[in-house]
């Protein structure tokens, strides 16, 4: 029996049927042994191939179909080296913040890194606009520029009131579209004012470090009246990239890899190499200096513990 995976809980998930019907699955065991390094072998978005169900046993899951796509960042569990966020999606969506909390522009980059190297393209939606100041505004501006300059979309919201949350469904009508953000950011607010009869759990922001806690605990997919779904994810703190050689990280960012052309040498890190382009376009505005240092953060992942420990 074939269906989509459409939540995950741990060791267990809920496949929706071709026939339509929910049936909750158990993993086999089998699915972690065969060299897949993630914290979870199977995830949201990954159509499968199930065991019959049968009253009062579980069903399992006999094979996972491959995949078209999907998104993944490094993990925080010791023992593993990624986690696979979801799979066969059309497009993600990336929550920012100007404020409360403030998304930093490292977070956006490596999720834009991420998205650009398994082929998935991304948006950007400012958040909360509503608490924006005059100073706050004239910084949404800077990187609505500066991302829209790049090529990346960008469309602004109040989720709370519901200001400018037409327009986005309108983007995600059809499609398999991935949520992701920090916590705090309004993602299950957003949802909510999407599919309003779901009631996803809202959560505070920490007046102390002025960052989200945590309200979904869990990835699910949710479908659209209109055709498509979308799946919301919890929020992540930090956005370690996984299984990126240093050569081929420029590559992901689509200003320094148009540029990388005139650099003197074909394999230019763009560190400490003579007549390299990129560096030249920095000092001179061409590329931003916030994008340049987030490329330079992420060569310095080689440190495989960096994103695994906890932030505070």
């Amino acid at each position: 029996m074939r269906g989509l995976i459409t939540r995950t809980t741990g060791s267990s998930c809920m496949v929706r049927t071709d026939s339509g019907s929910d049936v909750e699955c158990i993993v086999k065991g089998n699915f972690r042994i065969k060299g897949i390094r993630s914290t979870n072998p199977v995830a949201v978005g990954d159509y499968v191939e199930i065991t019959e169900p049968v009253q009062g046993e579980p069903s399992f899951i006999k094979s996972i179909e491959d995949r078209r796509n999907y998104i993944v960042r490094r993990s925080s569990n010791l023992s593993k080296q990624s986690h696979i966020l979801a799979c066969n999606l059309d497009q993600c969506v990336l929550i920012v913040t100007i404020q409360h909390p403030e998304t930093s522009t490292v977070f956006v980059d490596r999720f834009l890194a991420t998205a650009q190297a398994y082929r998935v393209p991304a948006i950007l939606v400012f958040n909360k606009v509503d608490l924006l100041t005059e100073e706050d505004t004239v910084r949404l501006k800077e990187l609505m520029d500066l991302y829209s300059g790049i090529g990346y979309s960008c469309l602004t919201c109040d989720a709370k009131h519901g200001t400018g949350v037409d327009e986005i469904v309108s983007v995600l009508s059809g499609k398999v579209t991935l949520l992701s953000g920090n916590s705090g950011v309004g993602k299950s607010t957003l949802v909510n004012r999407i599919l309003p009869d779901l009631r996803l759990k809202t959560g505070l922001i920490s007046d102390k470090h002025d960052t989200g806690m945590h309200t979904t605990t869990f990835s699910e997919m949710f479908e659209l009246p209109g055709g498509g779904w979308i799946i919301d994810t919890p929020g992540v703190k930090g956005f370690g990239n996984f299984d990126m050689e240093p050569e081929e990280i420029g590559h992901y960012f689509p200003e320094i890899f148009s540029m990388s052309r005139d650099c003197r040498f074909g394999n230019c890190t763009h560190t400490n190499e003579p007549g390299c382009a990129v560096k030249n376009a920095v000092s001179t505005g061409e590329i931003s200096l916030s994008r340049f240092t987030s490329y330079l953060s992420m060569l310095q992942d080689e440190d495989e513990d960096k994103y695994r420990k906890p932030q505070e």
